[in-house]
């Protein structure tokens, strides 16, 4: 049997993560959600997770940090960058720092479901990215 994907969801926002807890659950992922930096950092220092979605604005650290911090410990962990404040810049900066993807809020769960079947398929979770995408037939 194919192991289960292992997602962090941090989001300064509790509804964020509430709302995708679930949705991801029930295609096979494993799911911690965070709605603070520094926790979910302590977390990310002791374990690997295969796909990080972050805020990129929080209060204390941004997540452009959190990506690097991800990066620097698990450099085969795929980073996606969601966030209210969507710019071109901000986009142009968080791919060139080594982001999967980048989604501007608000989105709806299948969209990133998408993205992480996207990032599933590249991590070599064919299952998970089939269910991901069928879910949303």
């Amino acid at each position: 049997m194919e192991r289960r994907l292992q997602v962090l969801v941090l989001d300064d926002e509790p509804i964020v993560g509430k709302r995708l807890q679930p949705a991801l659950a029930k295609v096979g992922c494993d799911v911690e959600v965070f709605d603070a930096p520094r926790p979910a950092l302590e977390r990310l220092a002791a374990t690997r997770f295969d796909i990080v979605v972050t805020d990129i604005r929080m209060d204390d650290i941004d997540g452009i940090e959190v990506l690097e911090k991800v990066l620097e410990r698990w450099p085969d962990t795929r980073v996606i960058m969601i966030t209210g404040y969507a710019t071109v810049e901000l986009a142009r900066e968080a791919m060139a720092k080594g982001a999967f993807d980048f989604i501007a809020k608000p989105f709806k769960p299948q969209e990133l479901r998408d993205v992480i079947a996207k990032a599933a398929e590249a991590l070599g979770f064919a299952g998970i990215a089939h269910a991901v995408v069928g879910e949303s037939s």
